[in-house]
């Protein structure tokens, strides 16, 4: 004796993920967007001077940013002062003549700051600029 399988009961038998992909996806891309602009926008109040830039506008410039509680940020990838060490060199061999610009909050530490400095110069790193914010 022999069991006959209909064909709408086969067609039920397997589940379309279809769907669920592409909604996870989607959910995916947002998760990405929202947290690479949070980042990217570190918030730090800056110090004040009335002093110019000397740095070349027409070359990258990589940031490094130190929060007031003293994280530190490689272009607003958080880092320890260990791995910024290894991405600063890894940079200097990439672009010899790349550019560094620091932004530290005007709360923030100044050891650290003097840490991030010594770390560029470790790298030798020679291009190197404070971000400040205009005196008024």
């Amino acid at each position: 004796m022999s069991m006959r399988v209909d064909s709408e009961d086969a067609e039920l038998d397997e589940i379309n993920v279809t769907p669920m992909v592409d909604l996870f996806m989607v959910l995916m891309l947002i998760f990405i967007i929202m947290t690479t602009t949070q980042l990217a926008g570190l918030k730090v109040h800056l110090p004040s001077a009335q002093s110019k830039s000397t740095l070349d506008k027409d070359t990258k410039t990589i940031a490094i940013t130190v929060s007031n509680e003293g994280k530190i940020f490689f272009d607003s990838y958080a880092v320890t002062l260990p791995e910024l060490q290894q991405r600063l060199v890894a940079q200097r061999a990439a672009t010899p003549d790349c550019q560094i610009v620091v932004r530290g909050d005007d709360k923030t530490e100044y050891q650290k700051v003097v840490e991030v400095l010594d770390a560029i110069q470790l790298a030798d790193i020679t291009k190197v600029g404070l971000v400040i914010k205009p005196h008024h």
